[in-house]
């Protein structure tokens, strides 16, 4: 019994996180103050969110094959790459927008798989530490909003002192650390398929997707999140960037308005761990949702400053924290154990379908419709989603647990 190798598992993934959150916060800070476009900056963001779609689409198999340590490191090594590459050519030969497209396209390629793998580990490591499971998929879920909850503003500092470019060497540095530490202390289970043929590939492939879609609960949440997650994706890569820049005038403020909300999203999970199992789940999930979500846009709406918005944003992190619990044991009690790494990866590739859209309409809504409008009508499509689950009859289930098929 050793708990070294699910330290260095946390470890990695609260350093891979933090570099993600300079990573999402760095560029298009970046592109928005040496363009001056929002038009660039969504467009940046499309191509920023495009690949991990593609990646979650089609690489829940391949991480099998991979093996999950082998997927993190190469993952980490493939965003640190391409993180370094932007202030490298932007200080010597210059960065074209479209070599600055390709780079963040393939830094985002191979980042869900990477998720993916450390996530599917994780059970192992937890046997060989000689703790429950439940335990360590809590301190997992911890720190990776802990990771979430720092690394937002200690973004929008780095990029105030430091400027964006060079806040990307220092991002890159955090990949490569959280690769070692994967590499030198996390065992190297056997990949499984590894040798099979690629028509078994395309048959696992589609079993994954066929079972989302055959289940009405999952394909639900998908519709949902699929909706929500692309007007979080046009919030998170072009409006509040635009916000921050026009009405607030700083990048500190814009690491923040994250950080707050990560800190009250990480207390409400874990509330949620100590209590949610007495709540009801329908009800705590369209409460928590409404709260965390279109609550933001129509914040933003009126226009305030820095201390209500933080203030505001806070409140939304309370409504946010027991989302993706209450998601994630609808998933596991209705995937059986042998599809997860296949349906899970369909699941993701499903409910992150719209984000790059949302960066792109984000962007276009803005220019055409002017900022303040343009979160109104997002707040009120995000408030038609988070009240679906009350109207929408798969979601009637979901307070019983099913029996997960074994075949």
């Amino acid at each position: 019994m050793t708990r070294v190798p699910l330290g260095a598992l946390l470890a990695a993934n609260v350093i891979s996180i933090t570099g993600n959150r300079l990573t999402q916060l760095a560029i298009p800070w970046f592109v928005l103050q040496t363009t001056g476009s929002v038009a660039k900056t969504g467009l940046v963001g499309f191509f920023s969110l495009l690949p991990f779609v593609i990646s979650s689409a089609l690489g829940g198999v391949i991480v099998d094959r991979l093996g999950y340590r082998r997927a993190s490191i190469v993952s980490d090594l493939a965003s640190a790459s391409s993180v370094l590459l932007v202030p490298i050519l932007y200080h010597t030969v210059g960065l074209p927008l479209a070599a600055l497209l390709g780079l963040v396209f393939a830094g985002g390629l191979l980042d869900a798989p990477g998720q993916t793998a450390r996530e599917a580990i994780l059970p192992d490591l937890v046997e060989r530490a000689g703790t429950t499971l439940e335990r360590g998929t809590s301190l997992f879920d911890g720190v990776s909003r802990g990771a979430n909850m720092l690394g937002a503003p200690l973004a929008g500092v780095l990029i105030a002192v430091l400027g964006p470019a060079n806040v990307l060497i220092l991002d890159a540095a955090t990949f490569v650390a959280s690769a070692l530490l994967m590499r030198l202390f996390v065992p190297a289970p056997e990949p499984k398929d590894a040798e099979a043929a690629p028509e078994r590939y395309l048959a696992q492939l589609r079993e994954g997707y066929a079972f989302l879609w055959r289940t009405p609960l999952v394909r639900a949440i998908v519709v949902m999140v699929l909706i929500t997650n692309m007007l979080d994706a046009a919030m998170g890569g072009v409006l509040m960037p635009v916000y921050a820049d026009r009405v607030l005038g700083s990048v500190v403020a814009l690491g923040l308005m994250s950080g707050a909300m990560g800190a009250t999203a990480f207390a409400g999970t874990l509330v949620f761990a100590w209590i949610g199992h007495r709540l009801p789940r329908v009800s705590t999930l369209v409460a928590g949702f409404t709260l965390g979500g279109p609550s933001r846009f129509f914040l933003l709406a009126a226009m305030p400053g820095i201390g209500p918005v933080i203030i505001g944003f806070a409140i939304a992190g309370i409504g946010i924290g027991p989302i993706n619990p209450i998601f994630g044991t609808l998933q596991y009690e209705r995937v059986p154990e042998h599809l997860r790494a296949r349906v899970f990866g369909a699941i993701t590739a499903g409910v992150m379908a719209g984000a790059p859209i949302g960066a792109l309409l984000g962007a276009g809504c803005v220019e055409w419709l002017g900022l303040q409008t343009t979160f109104l009508v997002f707040g009120f499509v995000y408030l038609a989603c988070t009240l679906s689950p009350l109207v929408v009859p798969a979601w009637r289930g979901a307070a019983r647990t099913p029996a997960l098929a074994t075949e």
